[in-house]
């Protein structure tokens, strides 16, 4: 037992830096919100915060890849603290919003850089038979901050400002970064043969990256159908507010609570799974998760009242996180730490590029069609997928891609 409490010591910390940070991002995005209203006016300018980090991601994530795959990802995770929290002091500043939108922009660069680097540590700090355990109090610790991080933001920005609140918040990253400094550095770097980052080495990354989904077709489709079913998500969260106050009749303050209603449904659930994750296999955890999220948004997109809606909202809530702790422990099994980073950056790539597609072709075909068949198509679509998708998880033959233990199936190992 308590050689079992030794072993989680450090995955430890590294959730409790990711988690505080997670608090510091929704307080932020309270924060940042607030701010370019006030300055604009504008219900535009406050959805442009929507595409800034799409559009950041498809400009970096050609050559994040390659520049943190030779570099420390515990020193990566620590600088982009730092930047971030550095950032944030300066959007009290801002004179115009051009000002606001570039600091924005740096911020999307150092987040692109994060989350490959936190993707590939998590996997090289926690060992195989954990990480489902992990990812799924990891999960837990997300769904928290959706709560406390706006809970946090809003009763600082009442008692204090908005400027002020920005520069607390800039402590969470902070606080982040020094968590970080107390784990060990896994990877040993020689500096002298880190390779130059030109053109023709992010080339030579890419044909990598090409040859691990090659070899690796099914673990290829599985990642990138859960990024397409997700998109689906993500076009619809992009018109929620206009969707449920406009053609449900929701006023500010029920749309209030049902966002509060969802982020408990995600934290119980997510407590839950991190308590009774050994119940779950890894193939169920993704299959019962996406089915009944989708199950959510389909109840969501037929709503003509808030109590529909709340059981909608509840039920994607709760199942959300079993869904996203599943996949993230199935990639991280699956993708050798050699070359995670620079498969995590193409993965998002492809992911971003498609996200600023759907959010332009959601907004243009509600404008063409109605809102309320745009949501209902949406809805309808991504369960056929998830229904498709969840018949490749299920496939018999392929179930040693979902074994939860090193002793079950070895690494697969990809040369770069």
């Amino acid at each position: 037992m308590i050689t079992n409490i030794k072993g989680w010591r450090d995955p430890a910390l590294l959730l409790s830096s990711m988690g505080v940070s997670s608090i510091g991002d929704f307080i932020y995005l309270v924060a940042v919100n607030i701010i370019v209203y006030q300055l604009t006016g504008s219900a535009t300018a406050v959805a442009g915060l929507w595409v800034v980090g799409p559009l950041t991601n498809i400009i970096t994530k050609f050559w994040t890849g390659s520049f943190i795959e030779y570099r420390s990802k515990k020193k990566v995770m620590i600088v982009t603290y730092i930047i971030r929290a550095v950032f944030i002091c300066f959007i009290p500043f801002a004179p115009n919003m051009a000002f606001i939108y570039g600091v924005l922009v740096l911020l999307s660069v150092a987040k692109a850089f994060f989350h490959p680097s936190s993707m590939t540590y998590v996997a090289i700090l926690v060992p195989k038979e954990k990480r489902k355990r992990f990812n799924s109090i990891r999960s837990f610790t997300s769904s928290g901050a959706f709560i406390i991080g706006p809970a946090i933001g809003g009763s600082l920005i009442l008692f204090t400002s908005v400027e002020t609140t920005l520069w607390l918040n800039a402590l969470f990253f902070l606080v982040s970064a020094v968590l970080l400094f107390f784990l060990p550095e896994k990877e040993e770097i020689d500096k002298e043969t880190i390779p130059t980052l030109t053109f023709s080495q992010v080339l030579q990354d890419f044909s990598v990256v090409k040859k691990f989904m090659s070899q690796n077709k099914y673990v290829s489709i599985i990642y990138l159908g859960f990024i397409i079913v997700m998109l689906f998500t993500f076009a619809m969260d992009t018109q929620e507010v206009v969707f449920t106050q406009q053609v449900v009749g929701l006023s500010e303050m029920e749309y209030s609570l049902l966002i509060s209603v969802t982020g408990i449904g995600s934290v119980i659930g997510a407590m839950l799974l991190s308590i009774f994750t050994n119940v779950f296999s890894l193939r169920y955890m993704i299959v019962i998760g996406l089915v009944m999220m989708t199950i959510g948004y389909i109840i969501y997109a037929f709503s003509w009242s808030f109590n529909s809606i709340v059981v909608g909202f509840v039920i994607l809530g709760f199942f959300n996180v079993f869904l996203n702790a599943g996949i993230t422990t199935f990639y991280q099994n699956n993708v050798p730490v050699e070359i995670m980073g620079r498969v995590t950056s193409v993965f998002q790539l492809i992911q971003s590029a498609v996200q600023v597609l759907f959010i332009l072709a959601t907004g243009l075909v509600a404008d063409l069609i109605s809102l309320r068949i745009t949501i209902i198509a949406l809805a309808v679509v991504m369960l056929v997928s998830s229904i498709i998708y969840s018949v490749l998880v299920l496939k018999p033959n392929k179930t040693f891609y979902y074994y939860e233990d090193h002793t079950e199936k070895e690494e697969v190992n990809v040369q770069a």
